[in-house]
């Protein structure tokens, strides 16, 4: 499954966050694997896909950053998917 998370640094400050990730890297949990990810120009909003079979893996995940991000998650189907799943009901 993936998911596109939305991370919004706490006090709209990315340093912790990104010194976090210099010092300790991403702290996954096996089994759940970064995609991609794009972080907007004033560093106050990071947008990540993660993939995993287990939500509760991404919550894992979420629970060694909570502290500096605050999270917002939204399970999401690539666009090939959602093209073959919808394509039934175009009528």
């Amino acid at each position: 499954m993936l998911y596109m998370v939305i991370e919004r640094f706490k006090d709209g400050d990315a340093r912790p966050a990104y010194r976090r990730f210099r010092d300790k890297g991403r702290m996954l949990p096996k089994g759940l694997a970064y995609v991609n990810s794009w972080t907007t120009e004033d560093f106050a909003t990071c947008y990540q896909v993660m993939e995993c079979a287990e939500r509760a893996l991404l919550d894992q995940w979420i629970a060694a950053w909570q502290d500096i991000v605050d999270f917002e998650v939204h399970p999401v189907l690539a666009s090939k998917e959602a093209a073959a799943e919808i394509a039934p009901k175009l009528d």
